[in-house]
């Protein structure tokens, strides 16, 4: 969440000497990277900023790789099950809450910077096993589940790879269950990423899921200030969120908007990720909007990770509620809440959430079993040099071996030679154009996939990774 980045181009680099050093401890690393940030207060945006962090500091890790949005898969592929718009939403919702699942279970981390036409990609296999979410007979009722005119008490399930736990009601209030009489099948899902601009850091991104009928896209790109006690992180502002497409759905569009990070505990020795911002989801074709508040500091500023959202509709024309408060009580369809982290719960109708006793509040999504899903990689042989694993291989096995010197002279080897190749490009007049997708960045937000874009990932879903005729 808190990658620096940087673009530019790179070719394969030299060895170094194979000595072992010495590690650095966590404290340590963060006094280091104090120093050296503290050079840097005032500065707009250090994501703009040339700097080289030393390889200790770094995770051994690509940011295309790193970057991505498919830590929980299955709740990806279960967007669009529901027959209801508000149930969809809540799909949606579930699957935003999963997507950093990295940063909710995980330590902050700085992988590498990206070079400018770097790419990534992968498959992901995931069961089908998402629980079914369905509130539509309950709000035909119009009682709160659990009250005395639900039939079959309540009990909870634990699902099997799957979203964590869920509350398993009578059929006719609401399921949020997953059948075990029927078995899931794997379903694949093809990620592309590619670095498409330098100045400013920007990539672009594609996930497909044919067999599901479902896609998203979008750019990534951040910006970052140092206030001298925590890093802001923001969106830049070609990035404009995830935008979901559900083919099977009439195609209706949902745009996820990123709220602010805030990196902290410096000074405690102990980094953590807080967030304290707004964030929105929407959906033109059913006029349905989610916003959600995170709440970063409480007591004695002890971080709260906690937030609240509803779920209403909305003029597309005139979207001017950007507060929870600007929604009318009586507007309001869906109350969600709890920590991010942690466990996530919602209740229907305007009443607050917190005036529902916990019987009759749903799980929406409990964090507490999940683990970040494994990707499926291209074999390392049928993989080009500019591929993140294979640009970066060298540094990796350096920083893993301990060689952080060594690490530091192959990065900065790299560093180099994108410079090098940028110098080039402008004494030659070239300007420079992505490979897998059509433009560098783009106003709305929406990257298009190039020709050679939708042929990679098309092989990808039949499981070829060969790239012979697509790029020489």
């Amino acid at each position: 969440m808190w990658a620096l980045s940087s673009s530019s181009s790179a070719a394969p680099p030299s060895a170094g000497p194979e000595t072992v050093e010495e590690h650095q401890n966590e404290g340590s690393k963060i006094r280091t990277l104090i120093s050296i940030l503290r050079k840097f207060i005032g500065v707009t945006d250090l994501a703009s900023v040339r700097f080289s962090l030393p390889s200790q500091l770094l995770e051994p890790t690509p940011n295309l790789e790193y970057w991505n949005y498919l830590d929980c898969p299955n709740a990806f592929v279960a967007i669009g099950t529901a027959d209801d718009p508000v149930d969809r939403m809540l799909e949606v919702l579930r699957f935003w809450f999963t997507k950093d699942l990295k940063y909710a279970k995980g330590k902050p981390c700085k992988p590498y910077n990206s070079c400018l036409g770097e790419f990534f990609r992968c498959n992901w296999e995931t069961e089908d096993d998402a629980p079914k979410i369905d509130t539509t007979a309950l709000r035909k009722r119009g009682s709160p589940p659990g009250s005395s005119s639900s039939s079959t008490k309540s009990a909870r399930l634990s699902v099997p790879n799957g979203l964590g736990s869920g509350d398993a009601r009578a059929s006719s209030t609401v399921s949020i269950s997953q059948s075990s009489t029927n078995p899931t099948k794997p379903v694949r899902i093809s990620y592309l990423t590619e670095q498409t601009s330098h100045h400013p850091p920007v990539s672009a991104f594609y996930i497909s899921c044919p067999e599901k009928g479902i896609h998203a896209k979008g750019f990534d790109q951040i910006t970052a200030k140092f206030t001298g006690t925590s890093i802001k992180v923001m969106p830049g502002e070609h990035n404009l969120g995830i935008f979901i497409t559900v083919e099977r759905r009439n195609h209706e569009t949902y745009q996820l908007t990123h709220p602010a990070a805030h990196l902290g505990g410096f000074f405690r020795g102990a980094l953590s990720v807080s967030v304290g911002d707004m964030a929105y989801i929407t959906c033109p074709e059913t006029k349905l909007k989610a916003i959600l508040h995170y709440y970063d500091d409480g007591w004695l500023g002890r971080s709260t990770n906690k937030v609240e959202g509803i779920i209403f509709h909305y003029d597309p024309e005139k979207d001017d509620k950007q507060n929870i408060k600007d929604v009318p009580e009586e507007e309001v369809l869906v109350r969600l809440g709890g920590p991010w982290k942690e466990k996530i719960v919602f209740t229907l109708g305007p009443k607050p959430l917190n005036s529902h006793p916990p019987e009759d509040q749903i799980t929406i999504i409990d964090l507490a079993p999940l683990t970040v899903a494994p990707k499926v990689l291209p074999p390392p042989e049928l993989q080009l040099p500019n591929e993140s694993l294979q640009l970066w291989g060298e540094v990796t096995k350096a920083i893993l071996a301990k060689q952080y010197s060594r690490a530091t002279a192959v990065k900065q080897e790299l560093e180099e030679y994108q410079r090098q190749k940028a110098r080039e490009r402008d004494r030659a007049g070239e300007k420079w154009k992505p490979v897998f997708f059509e433009q560098a960045t783009d106003k709305a937000g929406k990257p298009s996939l190039s020709e050679k874009g939708r042929e990679l990932l098309n092989r990808a879903q039949k499981g070829d990774w060969s790239l012979e005729g697509i790029v020489p």
